[in-house]
């Protein structure tokens, strides 16, 4: 069942950093507890992927210790015995926030879900936003509409909290009633930002996307490369975290205003 959220915890920060750029394993896992610290008491979650997989568990702890929320995107994807116990050993840390591909199957999605009970939030992954029609077809043959409502409605059959999924396709599942499932979409580009070679092709802004009923967004490049400058962009990642606060509370008055 969705709950209210309050606009913090309706913002994912993707803590996505380049290891050739900074050093390696390491250099990545002192900017992530460098952002960390910048963002502590703001109320956002860090999303951690590559690093996770790197340096292991003991950082969800490490980030919890910091006061941070912590979303594990792992992207679990095997057979559903490995699937239970990567489910069991991710309960000893509890992460808020896990992330599974629902082209795992019924099966392993469910054995993670019932390894973790209600210690963690569970997102089932639906179709890559970097992935376009063609290349939809190609794997999955079907459109990206069709694949994202197909693995919807396996996600709700094993009980998941959420769906990860492209702004483009929120506004097709929010009207579908019989689906009970958060809606959380990566792709996000905010007013204020260009990210160069950017590699998501379905994106809206933080404020359109609550408009068309996302429940949480995740934004990652254009708050960790903020930095000092003279273009009157965010000089700072913990000010482009309050930059976007802003536009998604515009997205909540802009739904409040129209019921």
């Amino acid at each position: 069942m969705k709950k209210e959220l309050k606009p913090e915890e309706r913002l994912i920060v993707a803590a996505d950093y380049s290891a050739a750029r900074y050093g390696g394993i390491q250099g990545v896992k002192e900017k992530v507890l460098t952002l960390a610290n910048d963002l502590k008491g703001l109320g956002v979650y860090i999303k951690v992927n590559s690093v996770l997989r790197a340096v292991g568990y003991d950082l969800i702890v490490e980030l919890h210790d910091l006061g941070l929320k912590v979303f594990a995107d792992l992207k679990l994807i095997d057979i559903p015995t490995t699937m239970k116990i990567d489910g069991q050993m991710l309960d000893e840390v509890r992460p808020e926030i896990l992330t599974v591909m629902c082209c795992a199957g019924i099966d392993g999605m469910h054995l993670v879900r019932k390894a973790l009970g209600d210690n963690t939030e569970i997102l089932g992954v639906t179709v890559l936003t970097s992935l376009n029609e063609e290349e939809c077809q190609a794997i999955f043959t079907c459109s990206t509409k069709a694949g994202v409502l197909r693995f919807a409605r396996m996600a709700q059959l094993v009980g998941l909290g959420g769906l990860i999924l492209s702004p483009k396709e929120v506004e097709i599942l929010k009207n579908r009633f019989e689906l009970t499932l958060s809606l959380n979409t990566p792709g996000i580009r905010p007013k204020w930002s260009i990210v160069e070679g950017d590699d998501q092709t379905r994106v809206l802004t933080p404020q359109k996307a609550i408009e068309n009923g996302a429940e949480r967004i995740v934004m990652g490049r254009p708050i960790i490369e903020a930095e000092p400058n003279d273009r009157g962009l965010p000089q700072s990642p913990r000010e482009a975290v309050e930059r976007t606060l802003e536009e998604i509370k515009e997205g909540l008055n802009f739904i409040k205003e129209a019921k």
